[in-house]
């Protein structure tokens, strides 16, 4: 590399550790620490879903609240993304989902209408049935936020990632920004891919293919390598050189985006190339992106250069009571 490399990489380690997207996760301990819990409570907080034994595996739950503001420029983009990503949360976690509760304020019922359109359209497509929620039509301004039931046989969580894992990025290409770093490949996908798609990832925890993993979020791969090193206790290596981003979109984006499809898992060497085919058979990029390593530094790497993005021992980024290996 050349002299000036590794000041380039960081820069970009520093542009990725101020941008407002990750910091916005820091606030997930404060939320944990004023509710009394930690990583060890029912529900696992870190994890994408709680997980509640249920003596035949594991009920699933998962919830997401919505920027007023990112609801009232796009209110059935919103209604659909509550439906979206809730999905993604419980696939993560090697769950099907099982029914969507809504919770809704709006002026009017007529203001309402994109926003539960949203919501009606993208449970018709994920074929989840929409089971009702709470509804409010005197508030003073949109609000969203949704909530999803779903069940696993088994697990993947956010804190089994080991030493000597592999990091998988499997992130749907087919697709565009719709607002800020959103990268959406859903809208266009029928809803048999869709459905699919998500079934990969109970498929592999039934096969034990998975040892953990994430679905990518607000943050984007940077953000959640980075959730997923703290809850496991461990270090994580992204290696810039195996990124492949859409054509046209710079690394720098990609790795701060938040996809529609996206997942990051940590797979032993073994079973990667039949985790990534997996994916690949319904064209999805999938491979290996980096390196889960002792220690709390997430890194990233270029060649023979590196730059410490964060330290999670050093900075607590979720502060969750997570000890470390």
């Amino acid at each position: 590399m050349m002299a000036g490399a590794s000041t380039d990489l960081a820069g970009l380690a520093e542009r990725l550790r101020a941008h407002p997207s990750i910091r916005s996760k820091l606030g997930i301990g404060q939320a944990v620490a004023g509710l009394g819990l930690s990583a060890g409570a029912p529900g696992r907080p870190g994890d994408d879903a709680a997980a509640l034994a249920n003596g035949a595996g594991w009920d699933l739950l998962a919830g997401e609240g919505f920027i007023p503001g990112f609801v009232e420029e796009n209110p059935w983009f919103a209604g659909w993304c509550g439906v979206m990503v809730n999905l993604s949360d419980i696939a993560a976690m090697g769950g099907r989902a099982t029914a969507i509760l809504d919770q809704i304020w709006a002026p009017s019922a007529a203001a309402a209408r994109p926003l539960m359109d949203g919501l009606r359209d993208a449970a018709a497509a994920y074929g989840v049935p929409l089971v009702g929620g709470h509804t409010n039509f005197g508030a003073p301004a949109l609000g969203l936020a949704v909530s999803v039931l779903g069940k696993a046989e088994r697990l993947i969580t956010s804190f089994d990632a080991r030493p000597g894992d592999l990091l998988i990025a499997a992130i749907d290409p087919r697709g565009a920004y719709v607002n800020f770093d959103n990268f959406c490949a859903a809208l266009e996908a029928p809803p048999e891919r869709l459905r699919g798609d998500l079934a990969i990832l109970p498929d592999l925890a039934a096969a034990g293919l998975v040892r953990a993993g994430k679905d990518i979020s607000q943050g984007g791969i940077i953000g959640t390598a980075l959730m997923l090193a703290e809850c496991s206790g461990v270090g994580i290596e992204i290696d810039l050189a195996a990124l492949t981003p859409p054509r046209g979109i710079a690394p720098e984006r990609w790795l701060r985006s938040f996809p529609s499809f996206g997942f990051l898992l940590s797979v032993a060497p073994e079973a990667a190339n039949a985790v990534c085919a997996r994916f690949a058979a319904r064209g999805i990029d999938a491979a290996a992106i980096g390196r889960v390593l002792p220690g709390s530094a997430v890194t990233l790497t270029d060649g023979e250069d590196r730059a410490l993005f964060w330290d999670h021992a050093a900075t607590p980024y979720l502060d969750l009571g997570v000890p470390h290996a």
